[in-house]
């Protein structure tokens, strides 16, 4: 059987490949990375923020050919059950698809106004209204998903999707230094400390500073 193979772009810039790649991560797939070069359009597409009309991140596994993170969710999860992408509680599953779908259809004003830059650090950015309004509804997600699963992640004691949708966010708000009390920054920290997103990180470091600037007012 061949390999299942991931097809990602930037791992400093990419949002949407962070996601697919997690998902992965998250179900224990054994999987072959496949990175698109940095003039390739679908790349440029997924850095202009329009990611989910694009074939990134794509998954292909067993003939299947999966190109949407929220697809890829649902694949993996009927794949491997036990991994726990979705939550047992069909009220909670529920629930997970919500938050992660307004995650992958929402919040525009944040996705223009903090791009996704690991390698970035911006103490004294100024965040402008609209941006704020984005933030405060996804501190409003977290703050009642926590409360109401118990932590440490969204839906309680294993990441799951909704972790995997939000987690370039918790990358924004470090690297924009995003105001926050002490409860979102907790599951900011637990999401940087999982494994997966380490080995990510490290690797978004060492990547090549060889992308063109964009022609994109942020």
């Amino acid at each position: 059987m061949a390999k299942a193979q991931l097809t990602i772009g930037s791992k400093n810039y990419g949002s949407w490949s962070l996601r697919g790649w997690l998902l992965c991560k998250l179900a224990k797939l054994d999987f072959e990375e496949v990175a698109i070069p940095s003039d390739d359009p679908s790349l440029r597409a997924e850095l202009l923020l329009m990611s989910p009309s694009f074939l990134v991140p794509r998954l292909d596994h067993n003939g299947a050919r999966v190109w949407d993170t929220l697809a890829i969710a649902e694949y993996l999860n009927e794949m491997s059950p036990a991994a726990g992408l979705l939550p047992a509680d069909r009220g909670a599953r529920a629930h997970c698809r919500a938050i992660s779908g307004e995650m992958h259809s929402g919040f525009s004003n944040l996705r223009s106004a903090l791009p996704m830059n690991l390698k970035g650090d911006y103490p004294n950015f100024k965040v402008w209204a609209g941006a704020q309004a984005d933030i405060d509804r996804i501190f409003a997600i977290w703050r009642e998903c926590l409360g109401k699963y118990g932590g440490p992640f969204l839906f309680g004691t294993q990441p799951c999707t909704a972790d995997a949708m939000y987690a370039p966010v918790v990358t924004r708000f470090n690297t924009y230094h995003v105001a926050r009390d002490k409860q979102i920054d907790d599951y900011c920290k637990t999401i940087v400390a999982m494994s997966a997103m380490k080995e990510w990180l490290k690797a978004a470091q060492e990547e090549p500073e060889e992308l063109e600037e964009l022609d994109v007012e942020f």
